[in-house]
């Protein structure tokens, strides 16, 4: 089983989606499991800029208010969920949409203040239920989850869609975890691309912060899911067959 997180310009870049979403559906086809998680971040800051709301971060995290998450909501849950769908289905693949709270698949719990910013319905990720998505693979059907989270008393969560990722891998027992994304994979001080990593170089190069940005919290989520059985972490524009 191989759960494959898209996210970055893939989402935005037709031709370049086409050829992620073929190689997905050769592997699906030549027998093997596969399970999709996906953000989109972009499509949801146009969104925003559609309606006049302001896009606001703090951290590196999407400060959320009510408004915001709707549109969070709207855009993974539906229309970046629906292309998804629509265009495996194209490809002959039976396909469906999973919202992370569809069933509990995806669970978090408000996060905390950070610098003393409250950031809204922002949640972190606490865990994952596989029983919706084992139900679908049974019976033939590719999941395709949006990164959204159940919170507490059924309320709805922004989360990152990294750490969606790593938690719904682990829970489904994942030989392998792959995060499609726009750079290369990741580099050193140099800006030299590091061809492989075990987990301790990981952390040193997140603890001498010479890992910024993005690709920060996706080798967080990374470290997490080999924490807790992952076997392989593949981060990178393509490797959808590794």
């Amino acid at each position: 089983m191989k759960l494959i997180k898209l996210g970055g310009s893939l989402l935005d870049d037709a031709a370049r989606r086409a050829e992620v979403l073929d190689a997905i559906v050769a592997s699906w086809n030549a027998g093997e499991e596969l399970v999709l998680v996906h953000g989109g971040g972009k499509h949801i800051d146009a969104a925003l800029s559609k309606l006049g709301i302001a896009k606001k971060t703090h951290a590196g995290l999407r400060v959320t208010d009510a408004a915001t998450l709707d549109v969070v909501v709207a855009t993974l849950a539906g229309s970046v969920n629906t292309m998804l769908v629509a265009e495996l289905t194209a490809r002959g693949v039976r396909a469906a949409g999973v919202s992370g709270t569809d069933a509990g698949t995806i669970v978090a719990e408000p996060h905390p203040a950070i610098d003393g910013v409250e950031l809204g319905h922002v949640g972190r990720v606490t865990g994952a239920n596989r029983t919706l998505i084992r139900a679908m693979l049974t019976y033939g059907i590719l999941p395709v989850v949006s990164s959204v989270a159940q919170g507490p008393d059924g309320t709805v969560l922004n989360v990152n869609a990294d750490s969606a990722a790593s938690a719904l891998a682990v829970a489904l027992g994942a030989e392998s975890l792959v995060f499609l994304t726009d750079v290369d994979g990741v580099l050193d001080a140099q800006r030299a691309l590091l061809p492989s990593l075990h987990a301790a170089e990981v952390e040193a190069l997140i603890e001498n912060e010479i890992i910024t940005g993005g690709m920060r919290p996706k080798l967080q989520a990374a470290l997490q899911a080999l924490g807790s059985g992952v076997g392989r972490i593949t981060i990178g524009r393509t490797d959808v067959a590794a």
